[in-house]
């Protein structure tokens, strides 16, 4: 939080000599010894706004992340804040929240509770699975009516 701070109150700075919109940067290579002897066409545009942009405080080597073309303290600023909320808040958070879920459909419980059970017959020597779970006292099947000429699949 304290680099957020930091960020947002250093000073402005424009940088309209490298990323002008409305101007097409030409790169010219000259073969002349003299530097004076070449002009290029990039030059020739930019003459009347050098004077005005004398007072602007420019870095040089200065590449714009996409989010502001005119200056670079705003420009790395929503870069920051766009790469933490992206990263941080959403990637790093929601899987630290689906990691830490709780077992809603109780999957790992049941699991837990069949291998307790399996060692505990096993244990007592009883077969793994009883074939009189539910007593048949207790069960209710339909009558021979009541079924008629339904199919019954076993």
């Amino acid at each position: 939080m304290g680099s957020l701070a930091r960020l947002g109150g250093t000073a402005l700075r424009l940088n309209r000599r490298i990323f002008c919109p409305d101007l097409m940067r030409v790169a010219a290579i000259s073969t002349s010894k003299k530097n004076k002897d070449t002009a290029t066409i990039a030059e020739s545009l930019l003459e009347p706004r050098a004077k005005t942009e004398e007072a602007a405080v420019t870095s040089k080597n200065w590449v714009s992340w996409g989010f502001d073309n005119e200056s670079e303290v705003e420009d790395n600023t929503l870069m920051h804040m766009t790469f933490f909320f992206s990263v941080t808040l959403c990637l790093v958070t929601v899987g630290f929240v689906w990691a830490y879920l709780p077992d809603y459909r109780m999957v790992d419980w049941s699991q837990r509770e069949a291998y307790l059970e399996l060692r505990q017959r096993e244990a007592e020597g009883l077969p793994l699975i009883d074939p009189n779970l539910i007593p048949t006292d207790k069960i209710e099947l339909p009558d021979d009516e009541e079924l008629a000429n339904t199919e019954i699949i076993i």
